[in-house]
């Protein structure tokens, strides 16, 4: 052991005001120069791809943060709809067709879990709706889907798929940021960082909430984490839409004109005095950005120009109110796309605290009703949504995904009525610009209950919608918090087998 003595006169050699102050002149100096190397670009020691090539980071106009800007390199899709499915849709109930599940109906093989997520496992459960082939490609899918069923030549389903957490709130994270934690952006403000938009009359990125409410993550799911607020996804749905964009009765037109010019004005000089303020360019942008959505959105919002026909093709019509609601949410998607809306992120179900009866996906018990009840939501206006679109022209140029955060057991929980969350083998599907038509990748086991064949991650999944989008999601960073932060993390491989 060291003798006290020595190392009282080693700390005064140490800690004499001299050394004290040279330490710290030299330490704010070494500080100063790293800020200056960093904001100029020029540290030596930048983080490096497993390629060896350094990160791109967009160059944002603080004055219109929402320019377009060009993608990494060139692809056919140049905006992308997701259509998200909270609460986890049952994969073995849908597009993951398993007959073992038949065979084995009612038994309980040693192999598979005795507990899970919410408790006890029963027994085996054959799908709870007939699977039959569609499509020229021989698709099987079960009847719970019959409108989607009609488009299965155009999907490319990922079979494999698998995720991290078995909880809701973790699980829509994970799958819209890459993270399980809150705090990170979303899929869609990556997306909007890295292009911008074209559509300077709207929001670059808008979040189209179910009737019923947010999902379990909330805003989260469409947050700007540490990226720069203008890319957050702007939230809005045709059954509540923003309320305080039509001018004041009582202000003319002339006048409301010449209060906005004035106020162009005014923010043009003041932001003279300090030109380096980003964040006051930002919020300038931001406010010009609502006044421009006083005339586009209303507009947009107005379904009366759509015909008869489109309409019943939604099925605003002729089935429950929710359908009905959802249904405009679809129509006021694909018009945002026309537009030129860079991503839309468009909602099927809720947090369950949120409204009464079934909100989501979620289907603990009873599987037969809830399952059912959503299916009659989401199935008619989604097809017919992913119709509109093709038969405009718009798929190709726009890239369309419909996920959700897990999938389903293929055996009953011990109550006998539903199952429970599974994190180890789920499908999403992929259609429009850029993917293969017809196409399946990755397999699920015999039951469905484990990826077997090509598994997937979320962070592989993410990967390859950035690359769909121009996007190298490995060179695509942002610098926070001294790391180069990804949407894909350190992780994540693009699936080359779905590309066209």
């Amino acid at each position: 052991m060291s003798n006290p003595e020595n190392l009282s006169l080693l700390g005064q050699r140490l800690l004499n005001r001299r050394n004290f102050l040279g330490t710290a002149g030299l330490s704010a100096s070494g500080l100063g120069l790293a800020s200056i190397l960093n904001t100029d670009g020029l540290l030596a020691d930048v983080p490096k791809t497993a390629g060896g090539e350094k990160p791109i980071r967009p160059s944002i106009n603080p004055h219109n943060p929402y320019a377009g800007r060009e993608a990494h390199f060139d692809v056919p899709a140049k905006q992308v709809l997701v259509i998200y499915l909270p609460g986890a849709i049952s994969h073995v109930d849908t597009f993951d067709y398993k007959p073992a599940l038949g065979k084995l109906h009612g038994q309980k093989p040693p192999n598979l879990p005795k507990v899970t997520f919410e408790g006890p496992s029963g027994n085996i459960a054959k799908p709870f709706w007939d699977f039959k082939p569609h499509g020229e490609t021989g698709k099987m899918v079960s009847d719970l889907l019959p409108h989607l069923a009609q488009q299965v030549d155009d999907f490319c389903f990922v079979h494999s798929m698998t995720t991290e957490t078995s909880a809701h709130p973790q699980g829509e994270n994970f799958m819209n940021t890459g993270f399980t934690m809150e705090g990170f952006p979303s899929f869609g403000s990556w997306v909007t960082y890295a292009l911008g938009t074209e559509a300077q009359e709207l929001p670059a990125f808008v979040a189209i909430n179910d009737p019923r409410g947010l999902a379990r993550s909330g805003k989260n799911n469409f947050g700007n984490g540490f990226l720069p607020a203008a890319f957050q996804g702007t939230d809005f749905n045709a059954k509540n839409p923003p309320n305080n964009l039509h001018r004041p009765r009582e202000l003319s037109a002339r006048a409301d004109r010449g209060t906005l010019d004035l106020l162009k004005h005014l923010n043009a000089r003041h932001l003279e005095k300090y030109p380096d303020d980003a964040n006051l360019a930002g919020r300038i942008a931001s406010y010009e950005l609502a006044g421009r959505m006083q005339i586009s959105v209303p507009e947009i919002m107005n379904l009366a120009d759509e015909t008869e026909t489109t309409l019943n093709a939604y099925g605003i019509e002729g089935g429950s109110e929710l359908r009905g609601q959802y249904a405009q949410n679809c129509i006021l998607a694909r018009r945002l796309l026309e537009k030129g809306v860079r991503v839309v992120q468009l909602f099927n179900g809720s947090d369950p605290s949120g409204g009464n009866g079934v909100t989501n996906w979620d289907s603990h018990s009873n599987i037969l009703n809830t399952h059912a009840m959503q299916a009659e939501i989401m199935d008619q206006p989604t097809a017919a949504l992913l119709a509109d679109l093709k038969q405009r022209g718009m798929m190709e140029n726009t890239l369309v995904v419909w996920a959700t955060e897990f999938g389903r057991m293929p055996f009953l929980q011990s109550n006998g009525t539903g199952r429970d969350h599974n994190p180890n083998a789920f499908t999403c599907f992929l259609t429009g610009a850029g993917v293969k038509h017809g196409f399946s990748y990755g397999e699920s086991d015999e039951f469905g209950f484990k990826a077997a064949v090509d598994k997937t991650t979320v962070h592989d999944f993410n990967a390859t919608l950035l690359h769909l989008m121009g996007l190298n999601h490995e060179r695509l960073t942002f610098y926070h918090n001294g790391l180069e932060r990804r949407l894909t993390n350190v992780h994540g491989h693009v699936i080359k087998e779905v590309i066209a």
